[in-house]
C-alpha cells in the first residue's frame, strides 16, 4: 500500500531572506542549468535542445513550487515534468517545496540510506548552532526548520553501485559532515560537479553575503554542520577529483582556474577557511 506523504514545518515555513540571485537560472553546460530559489541553487540536468528528458536535483526553499514549476516548464516545454528527483541532502532550504513537486508530477525521490530517515519522518536534524563562529544569519538560525519529512512510498535509496537513475553519465559520491547522507554527483567525462552543500561559493555565515552572493570558496554552511571531520575529508575527496566547473548549493557555479585554485586552498586550508573557532558542534 502506498504511504501518503506528509510535510512540516520544513516545507511549510516561509523564510523571509532572498538574495539577489533568486529567481535566476545560469545555464553552467548545455544539460546542467542551474537555478536559484531565493538563497539556494536547484539543477535541472537535461539537455532541452535533445528529448526534453530531465532530472531535478534537489527542490529549493519552502513555497517554491510554483516558480520551479514555470521554471521547468520555460526550459522544457509545457506540461514537462522531470523523471526524477534526487536530493544532495534533506535540509529545509534543499527539500522546501518537495510536497508540492511530487504532488503536481508524481514522480520518485532518491537520497543516500543514511539521510532517509529525515524525509521518512523517522528522525529530525540536530538543531542549528546560533552559537557558531558567524554573523546574522548564524545567529538566527536557531529559527530555520529542522523537522522531518516524510515522502511516504515516493522516496527510495540511491543504488548502492553509485549510479544515479535517469542520468547515466554520473555517479554519485557520499560527502558526509554537513548531513550524515550528504551526497555530490560527478561526470568523469566533462569533469563537472554538483557539489549540494560539501562545500559553496559564497559564505552562508554572513547576511550581506547571502543577499549579495558575495563570491567566495568556504566549506559547508557552519550552523548546520555537525561533523567537522567528516565535511573536511569530504572536500578533499572532491578535490581530487579536479573538476572543471561547479554547481554549489550557495553562491555562483565557478569553473576552470577560479575553482581549482580555491578548491585546493579550501583543502589546504580548511581549520582556517571552513571550520567555525567556537559552536557546539565544532
Amino acid at each position: 500500500m502506498d504511504r501518503e506523504m506528509h510535510g512540516s514545518s520544513s516545507t511549510e515555513s516561509f523564510i523571509p531572506m532572498s538574495s539577489i540571485a533568486s529567481g535566476k537560472g545560469v545555464e553552467v553546460a548545455p544539460d546542467i542549468y542551474s537555478y536559484t530559489t531565493q538563497i539556494v541553487n536547484i539543477c535541472f540536468i537535461g539537455n532541452p535542445d535533445k528529448d526534453n528528458s530531465f532530472v531535478l536535483v534537489d527542490a529549493g526553499m519552502p513555497n517554491s513550487a510554483s516558480m520551479i514549476i514555470e521554471e521547468a516548464e520555460e526550459r522544457f516545454g509545457k506540461g514537462k515534468k522531470p523523471k526524477a528527483i534526487i536530493l544532495t541532502h534533506a535540509h529545509f532550504d534543499h527539500i522546501g517545496s518537495i510536497i508540492n513537486l511530487v504532488e503536481k508530477w508524481n514522480i520518485p525521490v532518491y537520497a543516500h540510506p543514511l539521510e532517509l530517515p529525515y524525509v521518512t519522518g523517522e528522525k529530525n536534524y540536530p538543531a542549528p548552532d546560533g552559537t557558531v563562529e558567524g554573523g546574522l544569519v548564524a545567529k538566527l538560525s536557531p529559527l530555520f526548520p529542522t523537522e522531518a519529512i516524510d515522502l511516504g512510498s515516493h522516496v527510495q535509496a540511491l543504488p548502492v553501485d553509485g549510479s544515479v537513475p535517469h542520468m547515466p553519465e554520473w555517479e554519485w559520491i557520499h560527502t558526509p559532515g554537513h548531513s550524515p547522507g550528504h551526497i555530490s554527483l560527478f561526470r568523469k567525462q566533462d569533469l563537472a560537479l554538483i557539489a549540494g552543500d560539501a562545500f559553496v561559493t559564497t559564505k552562508q555565515e554572513y547576511l550581506l553575503d547571502v543577499l549579495e552572493q558575495e563570491l567566495e570558496i568556504s566549506g559547508p554552511p557552519r550552523y548546520l554542520t555537525t561533523d567537522w571531520a567528516s565535511a573536511q575529508k569530504s572536500v578533499e575527496v572532491l578535490q581530487s577529483l579536479h573538476p572543471s566547473v561547479a554547481v554549489t548549493g550557495h553562491g555562483k557555479p565557478v569553473s576552470g582556474e577560479w575553482l581549482s585554485t580555491n578548491l585546493l586552498k579550501l583543502t589546504k586550508n580548511f581549520n582556517e577557511i571552513a571550520r567555525p573557532d567556537y559552536g557546539k558542534y565544532v
